[in-house]
């Protein structure tokens, strides 16, 4: 390897590397236990399917176009390292291979379009979808991620605005995104009357677990080192969830009048979403801050749904848009100049950092929001892309389902037993003694087992 190579980087690159592809499955995990159970299954393939497609089109295109050289205005790169031609084994980005270094950028990639899935949990097609993650990937996220990434993108060299691990290719843009979609796919009919409530919790919370365990490799492993800002923004990002979880129960206690788990479990979402950008340029008390801030903010932002009749049915927009915004401004009143050399408005840097972070927010967010409407529509005006308001075949569902129903299906089976006996009794006719008692018996067993398969089909239907 060339002399700059240093193994101890190159180990937490490929440590931090596998804790960020560990997120999607993740979120898979956490989408999936949001759901109903109908939909479990197809919120699982969704999140998968991303982990293979992104891949592949990393490899081809993706990667050059993001980190290549730039081909004119900062806009996007080159297709020189397309199929990663130039890139061998002793190739270095700083001082890890760059083949690492490619694969943490990927794995950004994966989960911020899947991310996406959430606002429309439920209304779109498969294919629509595989589709979708092909062209939003290449046209929207390729672009986006060389603006603030790469050294010569113009939101980085142009503008001077600061995003150190992702808060705008991946927060705020799969938030504009997720709002674009949602408004193209449409709301369900009963959008304002029923509120989708999590089938099974515990999935979202091991889901929750994955994600904020990635999450210390998502944002500390944007140092691409272990010295200098890594371990400071591995503990930002422990005390933003902190503090947002502290920050969102507050209003929801307030609004609600008690604490839900789902609100806790997307109160570390929201904290872990708003730190991202800022984890490395803001003190550990300001992180504890834009936590708490994020929390308030987006609790109220999930409710805005209702307000504008937009079906973000997982509340994508709330926490990854809102939670996005959050961190990018903040940057501007609580960067300390540490990391970057540049302060916001409480450290004495004026209001120079905070226009430019204001104009990254509007730039990122817009040009997300409309090619993510174009790229939609023409989605569902070709393979079609908006499901029936409900699904005539669940993708999945005609294979495998997600929980076993046998005992229902028993219980079925017993009460059509118990139904054909006393059929069989009354077609006697009324009989006296041991018979009779045998008979009404029957006819208790039967109308119990009737009541109790009508219970389990309304919560089978409300799920």
């Amino acid at each position: 390897m060339p002399s700059g190579y240093d193994t101890g980087n190159t180990a937490w690159m490929m440590a931090s590397t596998a804790m960020v592809l560990l997120m999607t499955p993740g979120l898979a995990f956490f989408y999936g236990g949001m759901v109903k159970t109908k939909h479990v299954l197809v919120m699982l393939k969704m999140s998968f399917a991303c982990l293979s497609l992104v891949t592949i089109l990393w490899v081809a295109v993706g990667y050059s176009l993001a980190f290549g050289e730039d081909s004119g205005a900062g806009l996007i790169g080159n297709l020189d390292h397309a199929f990663f031609r130039g890139i061998g084994m002793d190739s270095l980005h700083g001082s890890i291979p760059t083949v690492i270094f490619a694969c943490f950028q990927m794995s950004f990639a994966i989960i911020t379009v899947a991310l996406i899935s959430g606002s429309i949990a439920g209304r779109a097609t498969m294919k629509g979808w595989l589709v979708f993650v092909v062209a939003w990937t290449l046209l929207v996220y390729v672009p986006t991620a060389h603006w603030v990434f790469a050294s010569d993108g113009w939101i980085q060299k142009s503008l001077g605005a600061l995003d150190y691990a992702g808060g705008l290719p991946v927060e705020l843009s799969s938030g504009a995104s997720g709002l674009a979609v949602a408004i193209v796919l449409r709301k369900r009919k009963d959008f304002e009357r029923e509120t989708i409530r999590p089938h099974n919790l515990p999935l979202v919370v091991i889901g929750l677990a994955l994600l904020w365990f990635g999450w210390f490799g998502f944002n500390a492993g944007s140092a691409l080192q272990v010295e200098g800002s890594a371990p400071t923004t591995f503990f930002n990002t422990q005390l933003a969830a902190a503090g947002a979880m502290i920050g969102w129960p507050i209003i929801e206690k307030w609004r609600l009048g008690h604490v839900e788990m789902l609100g806790v479990a997307s109160a570390a979402v929201a904290g872990m979403v708003a730190i991202t950008p800022a984890c490395g340029e803001v003190s550990p008390i300001g992180a504890l801050i834009i936590g708490f801030v994020a929390g308030v903010v987006c609790c109220f932002a999930v409710n805005m749904k209702f307000k504008i009749g937009v079906d973000d049915t997982l509340d994508v927009v709330g926490v990854h848009g809102w939670g996005g915004i959050v961190g990018v401004l903040s940057i501007g009143f609580f960067a300390t100049a540490a990391m970057s050399g540049k302060k916001g408005l409480f450290y004495g840097g004026g209001l120079d950092l905070l226009w430019r972070q204001a104009v990254a927010v509007l730039a990122v967010g817009t040009f997300s929001f409309v090619m993510t409407c174009l790229i939609a529509k023409v989605i569902d005006m070709t393979v079609g892309f908006r499901t029936s308001e409900e699904y005539e075949n669940v993708p999945g569902r005609e294979e495998e389902v997600a929980y076993d129903n046998e005992t229902l299906d028993q219980i079925r089976d017993r009460m059509g037993g118990s139904g054909d006996a006393s059929r069989e009794s009354a077609a006697v006719g009324a009989g006296v003694g041991a018979g009779a008692a045998k008979d009404a018996a029957e006819r208790r067993d039967a109308a119990l087992l009737a009541e109790i398969v009508s219970v389990l089909d309304r919560r089978e239907r409300d799920k």
